[in-house]
């Protein structure tokens, strides 16, 4: 196991499976800066290390995180003179990293919600490109609960392309709570399982994953989020293909996987020719 600091651990619970764990138990794991600036530190770090194929993104205690840190928001590097206009853009800066970093990362992103994930904790659980929920999880866009917008991080973006608009409007417009039944239900998460399967869970999806081509899996990440976003099924279709062909001519996958299912034992792929 190393640490990436106080509250950011990053482990090993698997071989090619990184586990990042928010760590801040105490204070349900709120964004503060002290905590979010080492995970986009980690972000990076797991990200150019090419022996992991899958990340699991986590909280410790009984939140997954809370959001906004209501006691102390913690410091940011590199804002000496600037007046609070400009340091309030900065602050929000490190914060839409973050959040971008989890979409961009190579390795597809599986977030375990143990517990709450409120505001800011919602928008990090719908940066990853799965969710499993532990049945005493629970979800709120708590932003119009404190008086401002429930818009954050990129949620008015990520919420209703992952449960439809009329869903994402009620449940941000009214701030109440989606338990891990409801969410499983409409789809914000894949499923839910018991506390004690959580990471278990996890754990096997992640594997699954690696056991998979490394340009198949990035690639199937990148047009899934990218379709979100196409202008055209045409255009889109367009990508997809190109992105098989990459992989098709420039390896010996296809043929691999044919030999196995054949020879009846799991394929191996080398993602070489």
């Amino acid at each position: 196991m190393s640490s990436a600091s106080e509250y950011i651990l990053v482990e090993r619970p698997r071989p090619q499976i990184a586990q990042i764990t928010l760590n801040r138990p105490e204070r349900m794991n709120s964004m503060a800066f002290d905590l979010m600036l080492p995970l986009r530190d980690a972000l990076a770090e797991v990200g150019h290390d090419n022996s992991v194929r899958a990340v699991v993104l986590t909280g410790a205690g009984r939140g997954f995180s809370s959001g906004a840190d209501h006691k102390s928001a913690g410091s940011v590097p590199h804002v000496a003179g600037l007046t609070r206009p400009s340091f309030g853009l900065r602050s929000m800066q490190v914060l839409d990293d973050v959040i971008l970093a989890l979409r961009r990362l190579h390795q597809p992103v599986i977030a375990a919600v143990n517990g709450a994930a409120i505001g800011g904790g919602l928008c990090l659980a719908l940066a990853a490109d799965i969710r499993v929920a532990a049945s005493d999880a629970y979800f709120r866009a708590a932003g119009i609960n404190n008086g401002l917008t429930a818009s954050e991080l990129g949620l008015s973006y990520l919420l209703p392309r992952a449960i439809g608009s009329s869903r994402a409007f009620e449940i941000m417009l009214t701030g109440r709570d989606v338990d891990a039944a409801e969410a499983e239900r409409i789809g914000l998460v894949s499923r839910a399982v018991a506390p004690s399967a959580l990471l278990e869970t996890c754990y096997e999806m992640a594997e699954r994953i690696a056991g998979f081509s490394r340009p198949g899996a990035e690639l199937t990440k990148r047009t899934l989020w990218s379709g979100l976003d196409a202008g055209s099924l045409e255009g889109h279709m367009q990508a997809e293909g190109l992105g098989q062909l990459y992989v098709r001519l420039l390896t010996s996958n296809f043929e691999e996987a044919v030999a196995a299912r054949a020879e009846k034992r799991p394929p191996v792929f080398t993602d070489d020719k």
